[in-house]
């Protein structure tokens, strides 16, 4: 049987950088005393800042970044597999001065064995009144990314991407028996649809789906949803934080679960060409 240790980390970013991982790294290591093998962060684990003007004062590249460094340093020192969420970094495209909202799987040595840039981003006007245009500030990533771990194959994605399942299936299709969801989803949503969202991407896919989250009122203003989620192959939750309080959420996966649940359910084999409406 393979079975993994998990832990998300369900954080309230800081603005600052040095504050930031302050108030995570605390949580990862009580995640690995915990016994937690493979640890990881929600979406913005570097800093969370709206304002482009103080954002852009503190951006660095992915290799400066300091946050970045000790996050690496700490998975070294206690001998994690770490996905940091995602960090936000200067893209590294000429021309384009927007960041890049990046996963970075970082293995138990410290190395960067994967990145992602996020596919999907965040332009929405809700019936709150809140607004966010996330392509002002980030360049779009161009491709999937999937990693290998001990235990499997993970897919990396980044919160709004949660809505898009057609690149769900092309990571569970690509071998994913696990796929990451760090999210900063706003509270108007989260309470709408995020647990809808993420049991439908984990029975689509047969994947357990797991999912860190930001959660509560921020030093930038902005209020997000809490609620950090491991969820089956079968669609059932198997562990939740119910509250937008920061902590460690503990999940043990059985990744037999996953063949179990693609041999009951063959979706993924059963692809039809057809023709698009009219």
């Amino acid at each position: 049987m393979t079975t993994v240790p998990i832990a998300l980390i369900q954080t309230r970013t800081p603005a600052g950088p040095a504050a930031a991982f302050a108030h995570v790294e605390p949580m990862i290591r009580e995640a690995a005393a915990g016994g937690a093998k493979l640890v990881l962060t929600p979406e913005a684990t570097n800093f969370l800042i709206r304002d482009r003007v103080s954002r852009d004062a503190v951006l660095e590249t992915q290799d400066a970044d300091a946050v970045i460094g000790k996050l690496r340093d700490l998975a070294r020192e206690l001998g994690v597999w770490l996905l940091i969420g995602s960090a936000i970094v200067k893209s590294g495209h000429d021309g384009d001065d927007r960041a890049a909202n990046r996963s970075l799987l970082v293995d138990d040595h410290g190395g960067v064995v994967a990145t992602y840039d996020k596919l999907h981003v965040y332009d929405v006007d809700l019936p709150t009144g809140e607004r966010w245009r996330e392509s002002a500030a980030i360049r779009p990533g161009d491709g999937a990314v999937i990693a290998d771990t001990p235990w499997g194959r993970l897919g990396l994605t980044i919160c709004y991407d949660i809505r898009f399942p057609q690149l769900y299936r092309a990571l569970a299709k690509a071998g994913a028996v696990m796929i990451a969801v760090p999210a900063a989803f706003t509270v108007p949503t989260g309470e709408a649809h995020w647990e809808t969202l993420l049991r439908a991407r984990a029975i689509e896919t047969g994947c357990y789906v797991l999912a860190p989250a930001q959660a509560g009122e921020h030093e930038d203003g902005r209020r997000t949803w809490g609620r950090s989620m491991v969820v089956a192959p079968w669609g059932e939750v198997l562990a939740r934080l119910d509250d937008d309080e920061p902590g460690v959420l503990f999940a043990t996966l059985d990744l037999e679960a996953v063949a179990k649940a693609r041999a009951a359910v063959p979706q993924l084999t059963h692809d039809r060409e057809f023709a698009a409406p009219a």
